[in-house]
């Protein structure tokens, strides 16, 4: 189990990254347009990588987590809104590791032992 919250954890944090770099870039288009044309390539592959290969294994490993944790639908539901909400992956996360492991997450064991 500790696994599959590892593995929510890590494309929490992707996909959260690359929402808030997509944001901060639009914010700059808004702003100032001579950077735009300088950076359209970059968000463009931020973009596609976000949304056509991140964003739908955050998902899977969203559903992955609800399964395993008998967690309630309602859970589902925002975990998969904050893939579209700037900084809310990051904030959820941190909810869900508090909900999930209230005393910390366990170490990890090395499979040697």
């Amino acid at each position: 189990m500790e696994g599959t919250f590892r593995r929510y954890r890590a494309m929490s944090f992707i996909t959260g990254t690359t929402l808030l770099v997509l944001f901060v870039t639009l914010l700059l288009h808004s702003v100032d347009l001579t950077l735009w044309n300088r950076i359209h390539l970059f968000v463009d592959v931020v973009g596609i990588g976000h949304g056509i290969i991140l964003y739908p294994i955050y998902m899977i490993t969203c559903f992955n987590l609800t399964l395993k944790f008998r967690l309630a639908i309602f859970y589902i539901a925002i975990m998969l809104f904050a893939g579209f909400v700037p900084g809310l992956a990051f904030y959820l996360e941190h909810r869900m590791r508090l909900k999930l492991y209230p005393y910390g997450l366990p170490a990890k064991v090395s499979a040697t032992q």
